[in-house]
């Protein structure tokens, strides 16, 4: 088969990338004109520059595909209200599926975050039949984004486009040149997170996620959602194992109250100053809008599980981050 891959010089698109070429599909990266895809020489891909704004470029670099896997959503960094956030999220997505309809893609693996889906009312591990009435009470920019995003990729898929939704927990491992969820190491190991909300995480590597992604591209049904789950385990655990692992001292629990707070102090200083806070929304979603996960239906249907230990992609992480000057 030959799959594209877009966002493949981010953390999961480069696993996904790797997925596809280890498994033996032709492999094409989709990128930005302006990407460094240098890092990416050693895959022996054909490259295809396009910009998600240019319809007629994009559906060039979408032609004769047997797949594509979606993985440019953003990870913000800077403050925008939840409105301006969904908005351009939802404007990107578009161009994305309108391309892939004239380009007659036969197969699209939209990369959900499983922060879309609420919890479960009997506080169960999260699993792919849970979907929010209405819009979410908490008006987090993140969380609203990827709520929205994953309300159009079924919606496009009800509409007759072939999207698959494969939603991998909270991503780990190397080439997280962001850093994007990898910023939880990089905050403790440089004393920026000396605090952390309580909750429930699932985290996963990101070899394992990229290759739950190219299984469900090439399993999933079409409509469907599919979990693709690593480790169940509590933010305190996690912070404290990495801690360990960096020679630092924990971060120490707070109360969700304080760190809206502080997430709020912090997008007024950003207003007055041009100063990014290191507690942004996007993290606090992360670390406050987790809980387990079931990935019984990605195991059942698509023969996924994640492989790698735990404390082996803590140690591969870390090692990656010093060894590229994060740490």
């Amino acid at each position: 088969m030959k799959i594209a891959v877009l966002g493949a010089t981010g953390l999961l698109g480069h696993h996904a990338a790797r997925a596809v070429k280890a498994a033996g599909h032709r492999l094409v990266v989709i990128h930005r004109p302006s990407s460094r895809i240098e890092r990416l020489g050693y895959l022996d891909a054909e490259f295809r520059p396009a910009e998600l704004l240019d319809h007629g470029a994009l559906v060039r670099a979408l032609a004769d595909l047997d797949g594509v896997i979606f993985c440019a959503a953003g990870y913000p960094n800077r403050p925008r209200r939840w409105q301006e956030e969904v908005a351009a999220a939802l404007d990107q997505t578009n161009h994305f599926y309108a391309a892939c309809l004239a380009a007659r893609v036969p197969r699209i693996l939209y990369t959900g975050a499983a922060i879309a889906l609420p919890r479960h009312p009997e506080g169960l591990p999260g699993h792919e039949g849970l979907f929010y009435e209405e819009m979410p009470l908490w008006k987090n920019p993140y969380l609203l984004s990827k709520w929205a995003l994953d309300e159009q990729a079924r919606e496009q898929a009800r509409n007759g486009l072939p999207v698959v939704i494969g939603i991998p927990g909270m991503c780990l491992g190397e080439f997280d040149t962001g850093p994007s969820s990898g910023r939880l190491i990089t905050a403790i190991a440089n004393g920026w997170m000396t605090r952390f909300v309580p909750g429930r995480r699932n985290v996963i590597d990101a070899a394992d996620a990229g290759r739950g992604l190219l299984l469900a591209l090439e399993k999933g049904r079409v409509g469907e959602r599919y979990l693709l789950a690593g480790h169940n385990i509590e933010m305190a655990e996690l912070t404290r194992r990495i801690a360990q692992l960096l020679g630092v001292k924990p971060p120490e629990p707070m109360p969700l109250a304080m760190a809206r707070g502080m997430a709020a102090l912090g997008r007024l200083r950003y207003r007055l100053s041009g100063e990014v806070p290191k507690l942004n929304d996007a993290t606090l979603a992360v670390m406050a809008g987790g809980q387990f996960l079931d990935g019984r239906k990605a195991r059942e249907e698509l023969g996924f599980t994640a492989d790698t230990p735990l404390e082996t992609t803590l140690e591969r992480t870390i090692a990656w981050f010093r060894d590229n000057g994060y740490l």
